[in-house]
């Protein structure tokens, strides 16, 4: 399905939407629910990454494909190298089978798992054979996926002895294994991060019955600041539900987009995006622990025609499509001008925009999001708009809420 997005603007400056639970959060507790039976979950995400999570967990099929879900492939196979007497196949969509795991794979065996590869080395499909991990200790590059370091911090308080995995190097997106430690200690596992070594101590059963509420997605909230942030003055849109103190990284967003005039205001679980002020200077950010609302904040500065420059991109060439090429791609048929290298971009103010630009999404949901407020100033089409599903089935509906001019 294609959408087609023509010239908009915000009638109702005062519109409210309800965005369901951190896609992030939502994962990695269905995991420790997997491991700790007691724990019941609430605002689950109701994204296709989730429910796939979720499907897998609970199947007993000896083939499990997980289509583009990134975060599940890595979760499950650290997940189902812990697991006894299953021997099971993850497998994936075609580009799922070109994005390398081997890093995670590699650790989990040092760890004393059994995992091979079927198709392409250091890709899926994996053959996983469950069993009882017996070592403690392994070491990762600092600078990989946050995602290999959490799928290996979520299994350990099953191991005997707990886990003691140390990091070489700078490490990548802090908050997200801040998250993944926080989650832990909220189900009474004792953890350290010291210097760069991250220590789970070893809990073998849940002492009591537990309730735990997601948090909603910052990562979906970022395309509400970019439509307010191409909005006139005066606009505003209430997002729930948050947490001032939030675990997700990318709620960075509400320092960056100050700088290009959005201020939130947090109303008990509910904030309030205001545009109180136009900004028109360069933006420099390094995005190192929020890298997956790049695309969001280039197309912002893209539609306000400010130069910006972006750094600590270098785990989005392995997402679902290689991001920053198709950033670039994307961006020069809307007549802007980038410059990408294997880590960061750098992109020229240009005022004028290309219209009825058709913009293709390439299998990320990030792309079809980032582009859409990209209406505000231009009519465009984004192909395969359905991808958004993946993480927010609900979004095309939602911009129709803001008056978004949308067709198919």
């Amino acid at each position: 399905m294609n959408v087609v997005l023509q010239k908009s603007s915000i009638t109702n400056r005062q519109s409210s939407i309800i965005i369901t639970g951190s896609k992030s959060e939502s994962n990695r507790l269905l995991l420790l629910q997997a491991l700790f039976p007691e724990i019941t979950i609430e605002n689950l995400s109701n994204s296709d990454d989730t429910k796939v999570m979720q499907y897998a967990l609970q199947t007993s099929e000896d083939i499990i494909d997980i289509h583009h879900a990134g975060t599940a492939m890595r979760f499950l196979t650290a997940y189902f190298a812990t697991q006894e007497n299953r021997n099971i196949v993850l497998t994936g969509s075609p580009r799922m089978k070109e994005r390398p795991i081997k890093i995670l794979v590699d650790a989990l065996n040092d760890l004393g798992a059994e995992i091979s590869y079927l198709d392409n080395k250091d890709c899926p499909p994996l053959q996983v054979r469950g069993q009882k991990l017996l070592k403690d200790k392994v070491t990762l590059n600092a600078n990989v996926s946050s995602q290999y370091i959490s799928a290996l911090l979520l299994i350990a308080p099953k191991f005997k002895n707990g886990l003691e995995l140390t990091l070489v190097g700078e490490i990548t997106s802090i908050p997200y294994i801040n998250m993944t430690l926080d989650l832990l200690n909220q189900i009474g596992v004792k953890t350290e991060f010291t210097d760069n070594v991250i220590t789970v101590f070893s809990k073998t059963s849940k002492d009591d019955s537990q309730i735990l509420v997601v948090e909603s997605d910052w990562s979906s909230a970022s395309y509400f600041y970019s439509i307010v942030a191409l909005s006139p003055i005066g606009t505003q849109i209430s997002l729930s539900s948050y947490k001032q103190n939030s675990l997700q990284g990318d709620s960075s967003l509400i320092t960056i987009y100050k700088d290009f005039g959005v201020e939130t205001d947090f109303n008990d679980k509910v904030i309030v995006l205001k545009k109180t002020n136009e900004n028109f200077n360069p933006k420099i950010y390094n995005l190192n622990n929020s890298p997956d609302i790049a695309q969001t904040i280039v197309v912002t500065c893209l539609g306000l025609g400010i130069e910006c420059q972006l750094s600590g991109l270098h785990t989005l060439k392995i997402k679902e499509t290689d991001r920053l090429e198709a950033l670039k791609i994307e961006i020069e048929k809307l007549g802007g001008q980038i410059h990408i290298t294997e880590e960061s971009l750098h992109l020229k103010s240009n005022k004028n925009l290309n219209d009825n630009v058709s913009i293709d999404t390439y299998n990320d949901h990030r792309m079809a999001m980032a582009f859409a407020p990209l209406a505000l100033k231009t009519s465009l089409k984004i192909n395969d708009s359905n991808v958004v599903s993946k993480s927010f089935p609900t979004f095309w509906k939602d911009l129709k809420t803001l008056d978004f001019k949308i067709s198919q």
